[in-house]
């Protein structure tokens, strides 16, 4: 049996997936309900796919961060220990990641590997152009979008589905987080 893949992202209402200029982490939207949830999704055992750019941002974050900043979130700390597959064919181990393996090679080819091996479902966060090609190769099983209540027209950074293929979306569940951010799980499939 194959093991389910999630895409899981955060997006402003215009499609960026972070922001320039003076926006913070979460564009300051976060609340209470959104991290309580994100740690709840965190808390079974799964599996972690990132690309090697999201690898790195992660890691120099999470080095340059301390104990008490935004940056460690009880869930953020939850990810990092979980086990990790870093899809890579520049970096060099070891990782500074606790439970990470480095996989050289096509992401295509390394998560369709995954899928078929891992006893645990898996989960991206962020690694946009890797999951780009995964939703292209029909790899992706879940598509999970946290939608803030922000657009960054002027300072939005990385746009999550340029360049992407034409997808249906079929609605598999969706819920409000603290009375402003709206949790969205899809179903893709190519148009």
């Amino acid at each position: 049996m194959s093991a389910t893949y999630t895409f899981d992202v955060f997006s402003s209402l215009d499609g960026y997936g972070a922001a320039g200029g003076d926006w913070s982490g979460y564009w300051g939207k976060q609340g209470p309900e959104l991290l309580a949830h994100r740690l709840a999704l965190y808390e079974t055992e799964q599996r972690m796919v990132f690309g090697a750019n999201t690898y790195r941002a992660f890691a120099q974050m999470l080095a340059s961060s301390t104990e008490d900043s935004d940056v460690r979130d009880p869930w953020v700390t939850r990810m990092r220990n979980l086990p990790a597959t870093v899809v890579s064919t520049t970096l060099e181990g070891p990782l500074d990641w606790p439970d990470a393996a480095l996989a050289r090679g096509d992401a295509v080819d390394v998560v369709a590997r995954l899928k078929e091996e891992s006893e645990v479902p898996l989960r991206s966060h962020g690694s946009l152009s890797m999951n780009r090609a995964l939703l292209a190769a029909g790899l992706v099983d879940r598509l999970q979008v946290t939608l803030f209540p922000v657009i960054t027209g002027r300072n939005g950074l990385d746009p999550i589905f340029r360049g992407a293929d034409d997808f249906d979306l079929e609605l598999l569940g969706n819920r409000t987080l603290d009375g402003r951010i709206q949790e969205l799980l899809y179903r893709p499939t190519r148009h």
